[in-house]
């Protein structure tokens, strides 16, 4: 019987009432812009979904983790993913285990089946404000457990027992039941790429800390000192959408496919794309003549300022509407799924918030 403990944005939304207010790849754990842990034997081993997840346990963990991120090449689509026995292995491997969920990374769910781990899992989508069902986080909220991680990390310290105990409880249910699967089926209407919400990402990050904290509590003060930088670098990255967004408020962008959704969302844009587009591009579908020509009309209204494409999905159509927009002048700007190489999370956001910026200067 799975025993898997999920962790979801209720469980953390009253554990943060409590604590804060009183082919896979082995990527390097250590971070450059973290605090360092002196692991006590063993470092704790996390297994992320893809690479933009498991770049911000590195951040956040330091020495004390190893991470193991299964996606992360632009090569590779997370809807798609076919798991290999090396996946298994560092599923059943894992202490913590952090996934997107909302039918992204559906692979993830069969690696734990499968391999029968019992590791607590963090599903990001649940995190989400838009995540139906799920709590609304205030910025308030955020302002104030981004400056309590010294007690976060003494409060977890102080409830370990209690709370593996519930998580042993938890998961005789979750192995009963479908509780854990919510998260991971594909919710229409839903855009499940969250990481592109900055602030979805921070509750995230917290959360992510919170386990590692309870996981190996020795290490509490080097995850707290990280999460407050990781923290700080998110709260300047949420001021550099507010400004676009004071500039811009309300500009008319077409998004070729729904990743940069909620950036673009942040950044007070207006996506004016048809739905019909979008979907059959996320889809790899034909996307319908009247909707193609729907897409064209609005390019050549001069309505349109920035047009915004996913470097890993596109076909035919999208080439249409792109090479429409550059004939018509209007900036191009595409952005990935997956982290390019060489960036961690923060730089990535920061390239990507700098090239709307430009393109809506233009």
């Amino acid at each position: 019987m799975r025993a898997t403990r999920t962790i979801t944005a209720l469980a953390f939304t009253a554990a943060s009432a409590l604590a804060l207010a009183g082919c896979a790849t082995t990527s390097a754990s250590s971070s450059s812009s973290g605090a360092d842990a002196t692991p006590a034997g063993d470092a704790l081993q996390v297994v992320a979904s893809t690479n933009v997840y498991g770049q911000i346990v590195e951040q956040l963990g330091g020495d004390a983790v190893e991470v193991t991120s299964i996606v992360t090449s632009a090569a590779q689509d997370p809807h798609s993913y076919e798991p290999s026995a090396q996946d298994t292995l560092a599923i059943s491997n894992a202490e913590l285990i952090v996934e997107n969920g909302g039918g992204y990374d559906s692979f993830i769910d069969a690696l734990i089946e499968s391999s029968g781990s019992e590791a607590h899992v963090i599903t990001a989508v649940e995190f989400s404000h838009d995540y139906p069902g799920g709590e609304e986080h205030s910025d308030e909220e955020h302002s104030e457990d981004a400056t309590a991680g010294e007690d976060a990390a003494v409060a977890a310290e102080e409830e370990h027992a209690h709370a593996e105990g519930e998580a042993h409880a938890e998961g005789e249910a979750h192995a009963e039941g479908d509780e854990h699967s919510h998260g991971h089926d594909h919710i229409e209407g839903f855009n499940e790429h969250v990481w592109y919400d900055p602030h979805t990402i921070a509750y995230v990050a917290e959360t992510i800390a919170d386990e590692l904290t309870e996981l190996r509590p020795d290490d509490a003060d080097v995850f707290a000192a990280n999460l407050d930088a990781f923290t700080a670098e998110i709260d300047a990255l949420e001021d550099s959408l507010s400004e676009l967004a004071s500039a811009n408020d309300g500009v008319r962008v077409f998004v070729t496919e729904p990743v940069p959704v909620y950036l673009a969302a942040e950044a007070g844009l207006e996506n004016v794309t048809p739905d019909a587009f979008s979907e059959a591009v996320e889809e790899g579908q034909d996307v319908p003549p009247a909707t193609l020509l729907e897409s064209l009309d609005l390019l050549r209204a001069d309505d349109v300022r920035v047009v915004i494409t996913n470097t890993q999905t596109g076909g035919a159509e999208t080439e249409q509407v792109v090479g429409e927009a550059e004939t018509l002048g209007i900036p191009v700007i595409a952005f990935s799924e997956t982290l390019p190489e060489g960036e961690t999370y923060i730089s990535w956001m920061q390239a990507n918030i700098a090239a709307l910026s430009d393109a809506l200067a233009e």
